[in-house]
């Protein structure tokens, strides 16, 4: 590829950001936009927003598999949630979408992706859509990186119970912890996520094995496999990050595991929010544990974040890192993962947390 096509790459695949002139279409999270009038969805919960007029609306969307897999969608009209639809046609197919109150004369619709980035992208056929301009409204920002819990991985079973199906086909980032109290806070968000990934290694595979979440996490599309850069532009308030169940899981129970590191771990942190920082260096960060580990392990998590904490303590350039701990937690979604009703208690147990940092 040719240097100055890679300059326009990542010009273009970020998220974009506020201005003062109206849109037709607001992308929010990691979207490929290189092609306006066929943009991809391509992170959990990356999203597409426009106005339209009349008594419904047919948006034409597209399944790009990666590594065979289909993708949903979950649909938020005029402020409500109307459900997660399956996207697995290769060719555009039309989604149409009714509006409950039909004498309102200007409508909102929100298409986000409710699968993560390993299944591949939606595409959005944007250019048969008679879309109406609007103004963006300036949000704060929240980033939130993590493993599956942050990705929404099996907590809607709304289409397919636990056990039934691909092991994505429980998925939805739009009900993840994150967009959940994002809403709540009336703020934007982004979700740089892949589920079982870790910080130092993964849930079942060693760094020399697999890639690890701060190996993709310049990426667009968080693989290597393709080159496109994620950019900056995004500028968060606040990042959070979750990272920490698969570094210290015991894995599948069959293959050998290691015994935990903490400072594989530790370092690997301390390198992350350093990238976070040159990246962002306006950003605030925010350390979390897991509701999904509890115990001795959870004393070791918290242990190892307050020793990334106390790591920054003399940074005078940025605010202080905080830390929440999560309460003990039995998660009711597949797999031992939070379901829809636990992403609500998290995210209403992180919402005066979130809401004091934005605040100073």
């Amino acid at each position: 590829m040719k240097p100055i096509k890679l300059i326009l790459l990542f010009l273009f695949v970020s998220v974009f950001s506020f201005s003062q002139e109206k849109v037709k279409f607001l992308y929010s999270g990691r979207v490929d936009v290189a092609n306006t009038e066929y943009p991809k969805l391509s992170g959990p919960a990356s999203s597409v927003e426009f106005n339209f007029s009349g008594k419904k609306v047919s948006i034409n969307l597209k399944n790009i598999p990666f590594q065979g897999y289909y993708n949903y969608v979950s649909v938020e009209l005029d402020g409500e949630y109307i459900g997660r639809y399956k996207v697995d046609n290769n060719e555009f197919k039309a989604f149409t979408f009714e509006v409950k109150n039909k004498s309102k004369k200007i409508h909102t619709i929100k298409i986000f992706k409710a699968t993560e980035a390993a299944m591949g992208e939606v595409a959005v056929d944007t250019a048969g859509i008679e879309a109406i301009p609007f103004q963006p409204i300036a949000k704060k920002k929240i980033e939130f990186i993590g493993d599956s819990i942050t990705c929404g991985f099996g907590n809607d079973e709304t289409g397919l119970p636990c056990g039934q199906g691909q092991w994505f086909d429980q998925h939805n980032g739009y009900l993840a912890y994150g967009p959940v109290v994002s809403r709540m806070l009336g703020a934007d968000f982004l979700l740089s996520s892949v589920s079982g990934y870790g910080m130092y290694r993964n849930w079942n595979s060693e760094k020399w094995e697999e890639d690890i979440l701060p190996d993709v996490y310049d990426y667009l599309y968080l693989r290597r496999s393709q080159p496109e850069q994620f950019g900056n532009d995004y500028q968060p308030d606040l990042v959070s990050i979750c990272l920490g169940t698969n570094d210290l899981s015991d894995g599948d129970g069959k293959k050998l595991r290691l015994p935990f590191n903490k400072y594989k771990y530790i370092g690997n942190y301390i390198e992350l929010i350093q990238k976070i920082y040159k990246k962002y260096p306006n950003t605030r960060i925010a350390l979390l544990n897991s509701p999904m580990v509890n115990g001795d392990r959870n004393k070791i998590f918290v242990e190892c974040l307050k020793e990334v904490k106390a790591f920054f303590n003399n940074d005078t350039k940025h605010k202080p890192i905080e830390i929440f701990e999560f309460p003990e937690m039995k998660p009711a979604g597949c797999g031992y993962h939070p379901s829809i009703e636990d992403d609500k208690k998290m995210a209403d147990l992180l919402f005066p947390f979130y809401k004091n940092l934005l605040n100073n």
